[in-house]
């Protein structure tokens, strides 16, 4: 059978055997055990089918799915991110979609910091319910200074949000997105908050200076554990990713791994993976290069 004739229904089935750790029987489960390969270290960023279609100077319409999209790339980990009310409520209902992948988290601050009280409760029910999501994410968090903000949330309502994060019976990470553009901005005190940030270069030819501006993160972020986001376009200017700097960044990222200096590599994403982009079909064939070889033991 071809891969064009399967359907949605058959993509799950077979991403459950392709992605989901052996001798789990339980999100919780996954969540506790150590993760010992470069896969399990991966993460996709997703946005609902179609998303981005017209904009940033995108080729063609994207039709995938995050959990089609996961299972195409091979990466058992998924940020799930709202954008313009979507997903739509029920959650629990879109959710189900993400059973056999091995992780998730979700959004709880969307594209450009937008953040709703309605939205958070809905999301941190989700969680705190799903034994699949081990956190939440904060999303275009950070913003020029303005009437004396900094941030889409203020200091208290993050450590507020934090209390909610650990109830009895569960314990919900909180990740925070970093751009290399606001690294010599005062985010210390928020950083300090989070329990992983992560690093993201909006602008490509800001790639040539990964390793210094992951240095400088870390420092800004002691304490929290780091990630490094990874683009198949460049944003920033609206156009393809020069293929040296896509497998830079990648072969950066590896060592930083290896190292033990990141937790994760976090590719975005999901609504980019049907496009025909060189960047998507190179990362395909690396991760299944690389994704098997083993971690230290932390």
């Amino acid at each position: 059978m071809r891969l064009t004739d399967l359907s949605r229904r058959d993509l799950l089935l077979l991403s459950g055997a392709a992605l989901a750790t052996p001798g789990l029987s339980s999100g919780a489960q996954q969540g506790a055990r150590q993760p010992q390969t470069v896969r399990d270290r991966l993460w996709l960023w997703s946005h609902v089918a179609g998303s981005y279609n017209g904009m940033f100077g995108l080729p063609g319409k994207s039709r995938m799915t995050p959990a089609e999209a996961a299972f195409y790339m091979g990466i058992p980990n998924v940020f799930m991110l709202h954008r313009e009310g979507t997903p739509e409520a029920p959650l629990d209902q879109f959710a189900l979609a993400f059973e056999p992948l091995r992780e998730v988290v979700w959004g709880i601050v969307g594209e450009s910091g937008a953040t709703e009280e309605k939205e958070r409760e809905m999301v941190l029910n989700l969680a705190l319910h799903n034994p699949k999501i081990s956190g939440v994410v904060m999303d275009d968090f950070f913003r020029e200074p303005k009437d004396g903000r900094v941030s889409a949330l203020t200091l208290n309502q993050i450590r507020e949000l934090k209390q909610r994060l650990h109830p009895s019976g569960k314990r919900l990470d909180l990740w925070v997105v970093l751009y290399e553009h606001q690294l010599d901005q005062p985010l210390a005190e928020y950083l300090a908050l989070c329990d992983y940030v992560q690093l993201w270069t909006w602008y490509g030819q800001n790639l040539t200076g990964l390793r210094t501006n992951f240095e400088k993160a870390r420092k800004l972020s002691a304490g929290a554990k780091m990630a490094l986001g990874i683009y198949w376009w460049d944003f920033g200017n609206q156009k393809p990713l020069p293929m040296d700097l896509m497998k830079s960044q990648c072969e950066t990222a590896l060592q930083l791994l290896k190292q033990g200096h990141i937790e994760a590599l976090v590719f975005c994403g999901s609504w980019l993976c049907d496009r025909g982009l060189e960047t998507v079909a190179w990362t395909r064939k690396w991760i299944q290069e690389v994704g098997r070889e083993s971690l230290p033991r932390a």
